[in-house]
This record gives structure tokens, C-alpha cells and sequence, in this order.
């Protein structure tokens, strides 16, 4: 009897008729699991692994972990709309099969994300409007390798930016006007390696100045050492020592 239920999970994990999630609705044989709506903060780690399609949009959720999706092979959509989404692990979607085909992280909380979590995403169909993005040079390099939907990325909006002007600006449009987010990047770091270069150039000066000056004091003191010694007497020659004796003699 103790092998009953073990027996029963078996003929349902081969009939893809595993439990839903709690307060998740999974119809029977659609393949697609509705968890939106739920108040959910985190997300749940028992959705079934013949999920197609997995409705997880309008709910409290903030961060993506690491694995949160592991198992599911077959999902081809994940909605993540309307979220407080702030921040996404780097492993997020490991595990997720090739036949991921849309990821919407809309209308969530992201202000900057790595590029890491969407390395092995090059097919999907990635849609990121409605985030309160931070435009800068990082943004910039990142937005050139997602795969970004064409239908929704002039909805990218700045909403805040290193340069102040472009604030409440379309990212798509400030780029094909020519705008180079990493310019300024640029300038700084140039400026840094300016400011630098600087404080070494003074601390040698000073040091060069300091060395010379006290060269200088040392010499002055052993001029003034020489001058302060008494003059010595004066000394004869040999040959002066015989004429004096001889003169003597004579004398």
C-alpha cells in the first residue's frame, strides 16, 4: 500500500497532469499555468514542467533568482508584466529550453540590468518598456545585444540619464540622433587619468625641489664649517730649512 501514492505521482507526471502551484489555475492538457493576479511576492518553484505558456504578470514579485525557471523545457511565453521587478540574477533563465520565444518584463521597476541573464535568450522576443531606465553608457553597449522587440523599443524611455537633458527621452531616438552615452564615460575617465598624472608630476616636482634645497643647505653649512677652521701655520720646504740653518750658522 505505501508504494500507492508514489505509483499515482508516477502515472501523473507521465500524463503532465502534476499539481498546480497554490492560487495558480492550470487548466488540464493546455499547457499553460495562470498565476497573474495572485498577490505572489515570490516566484513559485512547482509549476509544471509541460508549462507552455506561464503567466506570472501583475503580481508584488521584485527580484528574478537564480533557477527560478529550471525544468521548464517546453516554455515558449513568460510574462513578467507589471511587476516591482528591480533586479534579475544572473542565472535567472538557466535551465529554460530553446524554445523560449517572448519574455515580457514590462511595466516593472528596472533601472539597469547585466547582460548575463539574457546571454542564452538570442531568439526570444525581449520586451522592457514601462521600466524607469537610467541611460547611460552601460545601457547604451547592453541594449546593442538584446533582442529587443522592433514594435516596442522606441517605447524605451530614459527616466533618468547621465546627461539631465534627455531625461523623459525615447533611448532609440536619442541614439539614431547620435547620441554616444559613452562619450561622457569617456571624458571622465580621461579626466581621471589627467587629474592623476598630475599629483604624480607634483609629488615629483616637490620631491626634486625638496631635494635641491637640502643639497643646498648642506653645502652652505660645510662652506661655513671650512671658513670657521684656523688657518695653519705656514710650513718650509726642505730646501728653505737648509738655507735658514746655513744662514744661522753663518750668523
Amino acid at each position: 500500500m505505501p508504494a500507492l501514492p508514489s505509483l499515482l505521482v508516477l502515472i501523473l507526471c507521465l500524463h503532465g497532469g502534476l499539481p498546480c502551484p497554490q492560487d495558480c489555475d492550470c487548466p488540464p492538457g493546455s499547457g499553460v499555468v495562470w498565476c497573474n493576479r495572485r498577490d505572489l511576492v515570490v516566484i513559485p518553484l512547482d509549476i509544471p514542467p509541460d508549462a507552455r505558456v506561464l503567466y506570472l504578470d501583475s503580481n508584488w514579485i521584485t527580484h528574478v533568482a537564480n533557477g527560478a525557471f529550471r525544468g521548464l523545457k517546453q516554455l515558449r511565453e513568460l510574462h513578467l508584466a507589471d511587476n516591482l521587478i528591480q533586479s534579475i540574477a544572473p542565472g535567472a533563465f538557466r535551465g529554460l529550453g530553446g524554445g523560449l520565444r517572448l519574455l515580457d518584463l514590462s511595466g516593472n521597476q528596472l533601472q539597469r540590468v547585466e547582460a548575463a541573464p539574457f546571454i542564452s535568450l538570442a531568439w526570444v522576443r525581449l520586451e522592457l518598456y514601462d521600466n524607469p531606465w537610467h541611460c547611460d553608457c552601460s545601457l547604451q553597449e547592453l541594449m546593442a545585444t538584446l533582442p529587443l522587440d522592433s514594435e516596442t523599443v522606441e517605447d524605451l524611455v530614459c527616466a533618468t540619464a547621465v546627461w539631465e537633458e534627455y531625461a523623459g527621452k525615447s533611448l532609440a531616438h536619442l541614439l539614431n540622433a547620435g547620441v554616444n552615452f559613452c562619450v561622457s564615460q569617456q571624458r571622465n575617465t580621461d579626466l581621471a587619468m589627467l587629474l592623476t598624472m598630475f599629483c604624480w608630476f607634483t609629488v615629483v616636482i616637490t620631491y626634486v625641489v625638496y631635494y635641491v634645497r637640502r643639497n643646498q643647505a648642506e653645502s652652505r653649512r660645510h662652506l661655513e664649517y671650512l671658513k670657521s677652521l684656523p688657518l695653519p701655520s705656514k710650513q718650509l720646504s726642505p730646501e728653505e730649512e737648509v738655507e735658514e740653518d746655513t744662514l744661522s750658522t753663518i750668523l
